[in-house]
């Protein structure tokens, strides 16, 4: 059997500018999320304990009870974001050039919701990262209740030049799954505004969840069969696990969640990736963390492990990544 390469985000990019290009996370304080705030919801999704899933969050001395959203009318740190904004980029873009040998770089705004703020805010903090030397474009992570129009707009005047992203959580298209995770909006919102991005001419990444609270394998792969559909660019691939100081940890203890065994997410997401049309890149296919925070299920702790044993179920049906 002939093995066909999974078109990855990294291989898209390289083909695209010829270079070795990779994104650099940067974390922003005085971010933060309608479903944290109060706006749309309380106490952010069940599973999200945010410093547990960026690498740059601790680097970032938090702005004591200044949070911005979109109807902030002032932001008086503005210089100071810029700056976190600048010594991050710098730190880790250095270290990718001397570890692997990167050349050009997407700066990615990862942690929290990267458009809930004021559009002077955003395009400020977005024009000063693609004036850094060998950056090629953007990557923005953010939820699909917490974009503009004129942000968009601005994004698609930006991408007429540059490489530029957006990220949205999708993670199911069932509103009862949105509700018990507490996401704070319905799958319309997000069609409706995938849709605008795409029509503004931007490229979007969309992250699913395979093991969400009461969801069967049907439901995970009709989620991925919708997503495609709605026009996405790349994907994002996640199990649900569990971590310190969530909701979900207490659903956890009280024995009203399981998460998804490895074998599950392997068979899924086999069948998810064999779906998915060849022109969508994947940016990732697993996750995990490996420290005190995760509480289960032990094997996302390991994310070379899942990868390898990932590579063997997709070897079997003439895949690899």
């Amino acid at each position: 059997m002939q093995i066909k390469q999974i078109l990855t985000f990294g291989s898209y990019l390289q083909e695209k500018y010829g270079k070795r290009v990779y994104k650099v996370p940067i974390s922003i304080s005085g971010f933060t999320c309608p479903n944290i705030d109060g706006t749309v919801a309380r106490g952010g999704c069940t599973f999200c304990e945010n410093d547990s899933f960026s690498p740059s969050l601790d680097k970032v001395q938090p702005l004591k009870g200044f949070h911005l959203n979109l109807d902030s009318k002032e932001n008086p740190h503005l210089e100071r974001q810029l700056k976190q904004l600048e010594e991050q980029f710098s730190t880790l873009s250095k270290r990718l050039r001397r570890d692997y040998g990167v050349e050009k770089f997407l700066v990615y705004f990862q942690s929290f919701t990267n458009t809930y703020a004021p559009f002077e805010t955003l395009k400020a903090l977005y024009e000063y990262a693609l004036s850094f030397d060998d950056v090629i474009g953007l990557s923005i992570g953010t939820r699909s209740d917490s974009v503009t129009d004129e942000t968009l707009s601005y994004l698609g005047k930006l991408s007429k030049e540059k490489e530029i992203w957006i990220e949205f959580g999708i993670q199911s298209v069932y509103d009862v799954t949105l509700e018990r995770i507490n996401r704070g909006h319905d799958s319309v919102n997000m069609r409706t505004w995938i849709g605008k991005a795409k029509a503004h001419g931007l490229n979007v990444c969309g992250h699913l969840i395979f093991g969400l609270p009461g969801e069967t394998k049907e439901m995970m792969l009709y989620t991925a069969r919708e997503a495609y559909g709605w026009g996405i660019d790349s994907v994002k691939y996640h199990p649900l696990y569990v971590v310190k100081r969530t909701a979900l940890a207490n659903e956890y203890a009280r024995g009203e969640f399981k998460p998804i065994s490895e074998e599950a997410y392997i068979d899924v997401l086999t069948e998810a990736i064999l779906m998915k049309p060849e022109n969508i890149s994947v940016q990732r296919i697993t996750a995990g963390i490996d420290d005190d925070s995760l509480i289960s299920p032990q094997w996302c702790r390991n994310k070379n492990r899942q990868i390898r044993h990932i590579n063997a179920a997709l070897k079997q049906v003439g895949l690899k990544y």
